[in-house]
């Protein structure tokens, strides 16, 4: 099935009419139908440190009941509550996206040790030496380093 538009959030999400593999087990029961499965398919987005590309998958499951028309949930459940059938067609994206957007971060990271970029230079900390580092001194505190200074 192709993915449907905004299927995430800001900075990672499935893309639209990417292939989503759906492993379903439709069971009737007596109120209607009972949707359950998986659903697997491509991640994209960027580290919400180092704005890296995230290329990932990502599988979650459902469950959704959806009723009959004229069965006893339009009694006893709100309308939003519980899907509904139309006729022999059952809308699977409502709940679809539910569980994707649920399941995504919402901030997102290239890997879970990110150290992200450096505030001043904005070089990613990976690339840069170990004792990497902008000196800022206030100028009106400046006279005070000569004081850690050693004599040579």
């Amino acid at each position: 099935m192709p993915a449907p538009a905004d299927l995430g959030g800001e900075l990672i999400g499935v893309p639209e009419g990417a292939d989503l593999d759906l492993d379903l087990r439709l069971e009737s029961v007596s109120e209607g139908v009972l949707v359950s499965g998986t659903v697997t398919g491509p991640v994209k987005g960027e580290c919400g440190r180092c704005l890296r590309e995230i290329d990932d998958s990502l599988a979650v499951t459902i469950q959704e009941l959806y009723a009959y028309e004229n069965s006893t949930t339009d009694d006893t459940a709100d309308e939003d509550e519980v899907g509904r059938m139309q006729g022999d067609l059952i809308d699977l994206e409502p709940a679809l996206r539910d569980a994707v957007v649920l399941a995504l971060p919402t901030n997102p990271l290239c890997r879970e040790d990110c150290p992200g970029l450096c505030p001043d230079c904005g070089v990613h900390w990976d690339d840069l030496p170990a004792d990497h580092s902008h000196q800022q001194v206030d100028p009106r505190w400046a006279s005070l380093t000569q004081l850690t200074r050693t004599e040579e």
